[in-house]
């Protein structure tokens, strides 16, 4: 191997980044003088990625995102891709966003350039057809889940199980340490609400949150909530959207630590995506929402091979997390199902019990697999 190894890096959404972070540190260790390039959020940036564009540029959901980023997104892919071509590293690692990183990926592949992909598209959940694009695009796959490796190789595409470093990160983390580092009342009822990481989530979720906060905290005086945010410009976006009057002394209001809040937590009101296998990590029973707009929701439905959105119900033995989706995700029904949970103690710990079998499968040392998968494909190279 090369004194100095290159990787080529893209990780367009704040989960991603996260993840890349992960990978990065544990490259770094055993190839200090590694050099990145590309794209990523203020965790890559830490290490030493400079960021070809702030990953909110890119970060696109639903078709009312689609026609106001688009434009600016292919701009960053080409010249992206033209910077890659003229100036190879010895690898490119892309990491979800598919619908950005699979386009890069087949061209730099063509070119010779290996190529691997972390975190698959739930291809088989939904555009299924997106297989043959994937096998087109990597030479391997590297997959979070156990059931998606043998997904991918009976349609021939190299993939690799290495777990969700998510689990490893998260299994320190207890109820009880977790309200002690927010100094919370140790016996009070507590719920967190996470109402995404996109603004498109942001947009369409938060006024519906609050009222159910508003709900809760009408029938139970005693319940506290915990809102943790992905960024500060989410932040900013939420509460100027809401507003939180009259719940002085009832919310905190949280700079990033959601996986601290979940786990301190007894019951969560999410949006479906990351924030529901972090819950599911850490154990919080969850009640899952999303809205979409209708368009983008009608096609959604139309490309679907399976009516269940969060992972957490794909990786249990059967779905028990409350799912709201569009139409259904209003404070009518989100506030009786987080009720429910509160009230319903063994309802509560069969949930709990189902999901922590979840961080059971998935500890594994993930970030070191990753980073042998890597090394090796260079040094083979």
């Amino acid at each position: 191997m090369a004194s100095r190894l290159r990787i080529g890096v893209v990780a367009a959404e704040p989960s991603g980044d996260r993840l890349g972070s992960g990978v990065v540190a544990a490259l770094l260790k055993r190839a200090p003088t590694v050099e990145l390039r590309g794209i990523g959020g203020p965790e890559l940036g830490r290490l030493g990625l400079q960021s070809a564009c702030d990953i909110h540029d890119l970060s696109i959901m639903g078709l009312e995102d689609l026609w106001q980023k688009l434009p600016n997104a292919l701009k960053i892919r080409n010249r992206l891709i033209s910077d890659f071509s003229r100036d190879p590293p010895d690898l490119f690692l892309g990491i979800d966003s598919p619908d950005f990183n699979l386009n890069v990926e087949r061209r730099l592949r063509k070119l010779g350039i290996p190529v691997m992909h972390l975190v698959s598209p739930t291809v088989w959940a939904w555009r299924g057809y997106r297989v043959r694009k994937i096998r087109k695009a990597v030479d391997r796959i590297l997959v979070l889940f156990p059931f998606e490796k043998s997904f991918y190789e009976k349609r021939g595409v190299p993939a690799t199980f290495v777990g969700h470093p998510a689990a490893r990160e998260t299994a320190h983390l207890s109820k009880e340490g977790s309200r002690n580092l927010f100094a919370l009342v140790p016996n009070q009822k507590i719920v967190s609400i996470l109402p995404g990481s996109r603004e498109s989530e942001i947009r369409h979720l938060s006024s519906t949150f609050v009222a159910s906060i508003r709900r809760l905290a009408e029938a139970d005086p005693a319940l506290f909530f915990l809102i943790p945010f992905a960024s500060g410009r989410i932040k900013q976006q939420f509460l100027s959207l809401v507003s939180l009057e009259g719940l002085a002394g009832r919310i905190r209001l949280v700079d990033g630590q959601a996986r601290e809040c979940l786990a301190a937590s007894d019951v969560a009101l999410l949006a479906s995506g990351t924030a529901a296998l972090e819950a599911a990590l850490v154990g919080c029973p969850m009640v899952v929402a999303y809205r979409v707009s209708e368009l983008s929701y009608r096609v959604a439905r139309a490309l679907a091979s399976t009516h269940i959105v969060s992972m957490p119900n794909h990786l249990m033995p059967e779905p028990l997390v409350p799912e709201f989706l569009q139409k259904e995700a209003t404070e009518e029904n989100l506030v009786p199902a987080v009720q429910q949970l509160l009230l319903d103690t063994g309802a509560r710990q069969r949930m709990r019990d189902s999901l922590l079998r979840i961080q059971e499968v998935l500890n594994m040392d993930t970030n070191e697999q990753i980073v042998d998968t890597i090394l090796e494909k260079v040094e083979r190279r």
